[in-house]
């Protein structure tokens, strides 16, 4: 019974302690953005490739955020597989609303690898006209500081810089469990990554140097993996450089959720962690409330202390640290944030199970 003891203590003060020093690192970098930062002095040519397919909520506010910029020198190029896709007449209509800006819409599918993503973004690669390429999906609601914030992160070390999507605008519970999962969960344990110098990227917004792409083995390299973004960690760690994160990252509109909605997405992006970086997936399962407060409901029996008193404050403390996080961020935060966090902590277990079975998935209409 001592060993059994002092194993969940060990096992609280370790899952404690990163989860509190987690929320911390992440309130002191995802402050609430003030004043946008100017354009460097120098500030270099980047293009963004925005690569489309079907319509979605908030997508004529987010493709539209594209040609807002504050920054001098920015090419645009909208990508679509198919000549029907909406999404395709969505950029042309909005590419006549701001004919001074340099911007493109780009039809085709040259099959690359089993990515459709990445086949729909390889020709804004081929055909964009600077240095900086910037690949931002369709759902990404881009600040007017948008590119000065990557080129913020760059240095010599870095050889790509993402940023996670951050939930905004939930409609209803679904969408704030979702909110909970992009913002309390993944967001902060990505900037933590990031932070200790072992930062994953996130296909959300991804700023390349062409040249680092290209002297890996140029973009078809994305392929190597299911996700386009796992595939990238990977190649820019082969070539000695780091994987960096935004301080306050970019804004996901979402509008209204269906449990499904949420169940797969997660579910996807669960398989495809286990996929691509095994090690990294597999204590996942230990994350989330229910193990910690599984060991303080334990210790609490063992050493006769009141066990609902002492899960209610253990519960307080570890939720309350996370609502402050959404505070200090600026994220969503409404009476709905508290059961919404309890219910992702609840689904972590199967989606944790599930990412082991062998089913696939279908994205934008796509088998994969």
């Amino acid at each position: 019974m001592t060993a059994a003891i002092a194993a969940a203590a060990a096992f609280l003060f370790i899952t404690s302690t990163i989860h509190f020093g987690s929320v911390a690192v992440a309130m002191t970098r995802c402050r609430r953005p003030g004043q946008c930062l100017p354009p460097p002095s120098h500030a270099p040519a980047v293009t963004i490739v925005r690569p489309v397919c079907g319509l979605e909520n908030f997508i004529e506010e987010t493709l539209r955020s594209s040609f807002l910029l504050d920054y001098p020198r920015v090419e645009i190029l909208f990508c679509v597989a198919r000549a029907d896709d909406p999404a395709g007449a969505l950029a042309q209509r909005l590419m006549a609303d701001y004919p001074w800006i340099d911007a493109r819409l780009l039809v085709g599918n040259e099959r690359i690898s089993g990515n459709p993503k990445l086949n729909n973004m390889f020709k804004g690669w081929r055909e964009a006209s600077h240095d900086f390429v910037v690949f931002a999906d369709s759902n990404v609601l881009m600040p007017r500081d948008y590119v000065q914030r990557l080129l913020a992160q760059f240095d010599s070390e870095t050889g790509l810089v993402c940023s996670p999507p951050v939930g905004s605008r939930p409609d209803n519970l679904w969408a704030e469990v979702e909110c909970a999962f992009l913002n309390g969960y993944q967001a902060r344990w990505q900037i933590l990554a990031d932070t200790v110098g072992l930062g994953f990227a996130q296909g959300k917004t991804m700023m390349w140097r062409r040249a680092d792409l290209e002297n890996a083995g140029g973009i078809r390299r994305l392929g190597e993996e299911v996700a386009e973004d796992a595939a990238s960690t990977k190649v820019v760690r082969e070539a000695g450089h780091k994987v960096r994160i935004v301080d306050a990252p970019f804004p996901q509109p979402l509008g209204a959720r269906a449990l499904a909605d949420v169940w797969k997405r997660q579910a996807r992006w669960a398989q495809l962690r286990r996929a691509s970086f095994l090690s990294f997936f597999l204590p996942e399962i230990m994350s989330g409330a229910l193990p910690p407060l599984a060991a303080a409901a334990f210790l609490a029996f063992a050493l006769g202390m009141p066990i609902a008193a002492t899960l209610f404050i253990f519960a307080s403390l570890w939720y309350g640290a996370e609502m402050l996080l959404a505070f200090t961020a600026g994220c969503p935060l409404s009476p709905r944030s508290l059961p919404a966090a309890i219910v992702r902590d609840l689904m972590i277990p199967p989606l944790w199970a599930f990412a082991w079975s062998d089913a696939g998935f279908v994205w934008r209409g796509n088998a994969m």
